[in-house]
């Protein structure tokens, strides 16, 4: 058995498979009747269907979705465990989760974040760039912040023009620097 490094441990934790996934985040309890006004955290959300069950906040309370319907950008949520106001009052800023094995498949060529975070990132030469340390959602793409053994950071747009390859068996991102997307000296 090898031995791993603190950065090889911190690697494979980024990619296992989690067991829930958070798609929303309860902004407030809305209406009477137990109601909650849900923003969106991802798409995933789109596909929560009548009965289904979903789990919120850290403790995971599971639920049993009535409905779910889009309400001026965000979400209403009414679930059939609680009809209250005052059953659903202090879940403020809980997350809702779903569990992963019940989630659909993702578009190809379209990835989670933690399968992306520690993965090395390196040019369509072969420099070496550093890993993805950090995402940053930007409502256009998504940002990588690449961090380089030496600590420095690079900021890279998740695009086609940017993003060459994802290969997640080999734990690498190829990618094609544009002008102006490194700074300083390089």
């Amino acid at each position: 058995m090898g031995t791993q490094t603190p950065d090889d441990r911190k690697q494979d934790r980024a990619r296992q498979l989690p067991e829930f996934l958070a798609v929303g985040r309860v902004v407030r309890p809305h209406g009477v009747r137990g109601g909650l006004l849900v923003e969106r955290i991802s798409d995933l959300i789109q596909g929560v269907n009548e009965g289904q069950i979903i789990f919120l906040g850290e403790s995971r309370v599971r639920g049993t979705v009535r409905s779910l319907r889009p309400h001026r950008g965000q979400y209403l949520l009414q679930l059939e465990e609680f009809r209250t106001r005052d059953a659903v009052d202090g879940w403020r800023d809980w997350k809702l989760y779903l569990r992963f094995e019940e989630t659909e498949p993702l578009p190809e060529g379209t990835y989670y974040h933690w399968q992306i975070l520690g993965l090395d990132v390196v040019t369509e030469e072969g420099e070496a760039l550093g890993s993805v340390a950090q995402i940053l959602e930007t409502g256009a793409n998504d940002v990588y912040i690449v961090r380089s053994d030496a600590g420095e950071e690079l900021l890279l747009p998740a695009i086609e023009e940017v993003v060459k390859l994802v290969d997640l068996e080999a734990g690498v991102i190829k990618v094609r620097l544009l002008p102006g997307l490194r700074t300083g000296g390089g």
